[in-house]
């Protein structure tokens, strides 16, 4: 049976994709693979723990999420193959040669679309069409990449924003939300990183009590924030399972190109809008792919 190991900076429900596309290729969980998961719920620091116990394992792939789990894992393994979602920048952070030709043993599917903070910022304004100051949530463990592209986006509509950036194991979620309403922040961003995913629904919760809309990744749906928008991660690790599924068969993984998972989805949730007492207009809501009521 072929032993697969799963390592996520964040919380562990975003790899059902994974696990449901390797079913989807033939692979019956218990009879030709099973699964070892480790899920660090933002405790970043548990991370080559979590490598090192697969190395140890001898499992024959490692499918992961984020360039800093990535890096954790190559610290302590060259040749048991890599398989990623969600590196920004494969190239610039030192994993791949070229997107074609990664070389290694790592290889794997990213999300990131330049465009995406800008078009979180653009939804937020038509909710408020006169929108100033705008707070960007971040994780300080890890690279400051997504934060300045959306600080950078937030510029460029003439927004200030608001960068904080959170610390595991311990994030002042609280503080940071007295922050924002001492900066008279009257909209949140909430980035696709590893404590933010790790607390979502505590955000989600704290940005009710603050009367903050909020935009969160398509991955932290089930947060309960106001908008959910970008990239599609369980799409990126349905594809994971693809490359997954031709490194088990044998295929190199520094052979198999890095590619982009380019599906967008927007989610709306009426029942934080209310929550909120706000009304969501209709040029949101025409362009949404699913309307919680």
């Amino acid at each position: 049976m072929v032993e697969v190991g799963i390592i996520v900076a964040g919380s562990a429900y975003p790899m059902d994709g994974f696990k449901s596309g390797l079913r989807d290729l033939g692979w019956a969980e218990g009879k030709d693979i099973s699964f070892q998961i480790r899920a660090a719920e933002g405790q970043l620091r548990l991370l080559p723990q979590f490598a090192a116990e697969m190395v140890n394992l001898g499992v024959d792939l490692i499918a992961v999420i984020g360039a800093v789990t990535v890096r954790a894992v190559r610290q302590v393994t060259s040749t048991i193959p890599i398989v990623f979602a969600v590196v920004v920048e494969p190239i610039g952070d030192g994993l791949a040669a070229n997107l074609e030709r990664p070389g290694g043993n790592v290889t794997g599917v990213t999300t990131f679309d330049p465009r995406q903070a800008l078009v979180q910022l653009e939804f937020l304004r038509a909710l408020n069409s006169n929108l100033k100051r705008v707070a960007i949530l971040s994780d300080l463990g890890v690279s400051d990449c997504m934060s300045t592209f959306s600080r950078e986006a937030a510029r460029s509509l003439s927004l200030e924003p608001q960068v904080i950036r959170l610390e595991a194991p311990s994030p002042e979620y609280e503080r940071a939300f007295t922050s924002m309403e001492r900066e008279h922040a009257e909209a949140l961003i909430v980035l696709e990183e590893p404590i933010n995913q790790a607390c979502r629904k505590q955000i989600a919760d704290l940005a009710v009590v603050h009367r903050l809309p909020t935009v969160f990744p398509i991955s932290m749906l089930d947060a309960g924030g106001l908008i959910a928008y970008g990239t599609s991660l369980r799409e990126a690790t349905r594809q994971m399972a693809r490359y997954a599924d031709d490194i088990l068969r044998g295929a190199s993984p520094g052979r198999l190109p890095i590619r982009t998972a380019a599906a967008h989805e927007l989610v709306v949730n009426l029942q934080t809008a209310r929550r909120l007492g706000m009304t969501v207009p209709a040029e949101i809501l025409a362009k949404a792919n699913r309307v919680l009521q």
